[in-house]
């Protein structure tokens, strides 16, 4: 119901969703993706346009998203490429028909709200990260990779919570200088 671009976008979204703090450069995105490089930098123009992603041209270039995952939701991804609009009128002009849509119109009007309920509720963080047998975009070894880092980050943010906080209010850690304020 949606088009190839539009499906291309969520693809590289999601793509850039899985690593939220890393410039990823176009080249890794099209094979990720499975998306034409060509056609890929074309998408991700108006990705930026439509101001969903940062690019960064040149050495160690790329793109990484705009804002967070959670406050993107698919349909905004979809409308930076294609409109998703109810039909309110008879896009035939058959005076008869007026706002009394036909079956087919009014039909293709519920598949509208649908498709503007369901991916206007659903962020992108939702789609990275819902469990489901399988991640988009992610093979078994991406899948394991991703799950690692998960896991990984889980037992530092543990660790953390468990350190009692210092009479400073901090929890022992430095930025570095020793002095554990940050800049």
């Amino acid at each position: 119901m949606i088009s190839q671009t539009a499906e291309y976008a969520l693809r590289a979204m999601a793509c850039l969703a899985y690593y939220p703090d890393k410039l990823t450069p176009t080249p890794a995105l099209a094979e990720q993706t499975k998306v034409p490089a060509n056609y890929l930098a074309k998408v991700l123009q108006v990705l930026s346009s439509a101001d969903l992603i940062n690019g960064r041209r040149g050495v160690g270039g790329g793109y990484r998203l705009a804002k967070p995952a959670r406050d993107i939701s698919l349909l905004d991804v979809i409308e930076s490429v294609d409109k998703v609009e109810r039909i309110k009128t008879c896009p035939l002009d058959l005076p008869n028909h007026g706002s009394t849509l036909c079956t087919l119109h009014k039909k293709m009007d519920e598949v509208a709200a649908t498709v503007i309920d369901l991916f206007g509720s659903m962020s992108l963080e939702d789609l990275v990260t819902e469990s489901a047998p399988s991640l988009p975009l992610c093979d078994a070894k991406m899948t394991q990779q991703l799950q690692a880092e998960e896991d990984a980050d889980l037992t530092i943010n543990r660790a953390r919570a468990a350190q009692p906080l210092h009479a400073n209010g901090h929890n022992g850690h430095t930025n570095g200088n020793g002095n554990g304020h940050h800049h």
